[in-house]
């Protein structure tokens, strides 16, 4: 398996990772309805976006994206089939990479505030701090970077 930056050529795959998740799933209207289709994605993975993908045989089996003028990733799945392999990590491992050298200091994502959630207990193993819940009953978590104080 490899991990790579995104291209245009992997969105039809990214949405079939998102679209398939086993929680927190969303559909392709629902994604349109925020705005999210096939068209708008890829101009999130250019300018002050950029996004991942890990690839199995060719086939984007898991992705993550940022966006370093917000310092926030907003986006990290993986396919069923691929859970446990750590993929999860290393995506994230190159999303805060990058939002670093971006000059990001402090970043945060939002996700589902239910603690059975399973992206809960994957962000605080890997150092995220729970910041509290939003308006919207989602749960924001922060990190502070390496070298930020």
């Amino acid at each position: 398996m490899t991990i790579r930056i995104a291209t245009p050529a992997d969105v039809a795959g990214m949405f079939e990772v998102r679209t398939r998740v086993r929680e927190n799933h969303i559909s392709l209207a629902e994604l349109a309805e925020l705005g999210i289709t096939p068209d708008s994605l890829p101009a999130m993975l250019s300018g002050s976006g950029r996004g991942w993908v890990a690839c199995d045989e060719g086939r984007v089996v898991a992705f993550a994206m940022a966006d370093a003028s917000d310092a926030t990733l907003f986006a990290l799945f993986v396919r069923q089939s691929h859970e446990g392999k750590g993929l999860g990590r290393q995506l994230m491992q190159a999303a805060e990479s990058w939002l670093g050298a971006q000059g990001c200091h402090e970043i945060w994502l939002l996700t589902d505030a239910d603690t059975r959630v399973r992206a809960n207990g994957f962000y605080r193993h890997l150092g995220w701090l729970d910041d509290g819940i939003q308006d919207d009953g989602q749960v924001r978590f922060t990190k502070l970077l390496s070298g930020s104080t």
